[in-house]
């Protein structure tokens, strides 16, 4: 029996919505999925979104950025290619088209309502603002309204840290080196102050 691409991303979006991709998913179909895009950019010299429109895929792209932005010691989730990993599995999971897909239509409402333009349109600290109000469980046993602004961004953000984590920057950034051979084992290093 072949195991199509197909097959790889629909287990690989189906177990991601269960619990994060790094504590169960094998990396091997993480890997399948970033170099999936990596070919598309290679034919195509860039990544088409394969779920989201532009204007979505913009606001996807800004809201990897605000959870995991680039820093001086390496890249972001951006550089990584989450929001390209995230549409991938957005295009073949019917709950992630159902919670992503309804969050950024409810982002963009919500900052209509309360600042008169999109979130992408919003200016950064109101930007800051409505990610806070829906980054934590708690805004939603506040209010009920939230529940489902927080399960989207708490989704999002599951895959944002999968998506980086599982890529060649997020594996470099972890120092992570393989299963090799090593003599003796120091232990880990000391937490920095």
């Amino acid at each position: 029996m072949t195991i199509t691409r197909r097959d790889i991303l629909r287990n690989l979006g189906a177990g991601i919505a269960a619990t994060s991709v790094l504590r169960v998913i094998p990396a091997v179909a993480a890997q399948h999925a970033h170099q999936t895009i990596a070919t598309q950019k290679a034919t195509a010299g860039a990544y088409t979104p394969m779920y989201f429109n532009a204007h979505e895929y913009r606001t996807l792209t800004a809201l990897c950025r605000a959870i995991l932005p680039s820093d001086q010691k390496s890249p972001g989730a951006v550089e990584a290619g989450a929001p390209e990993f995230i549409d991938l599995l957005t295009s073949e999971n019917e709950e992630f088209r159902r919670v992503l897909g309804g969050g950024l239509i409810w982002l963009d409402a919500e900052c209509a309502d309360r600042y008169g333009a999109t979130f992408l349109a919003s200016k950064p600290d109101q930007q800051s603002e409505i990610l806070d109000l829906i980054a934590y469980r708690k805004n939603a046993t506040q209010d009920s309204r939230l529940s489902q602004p927080v399960q989207f961004f708490a989704l999002l953000r599951n895959l944002t840290c999968d998506a980086y984590f599982t890529s060649e920057i997020g594996i470099r950034d972890l120092g992570y080196i393989g299963n090799t051979f090593v003599r003796e084992f120091h232990g880990c290093p000391p937490l920095p102050e």
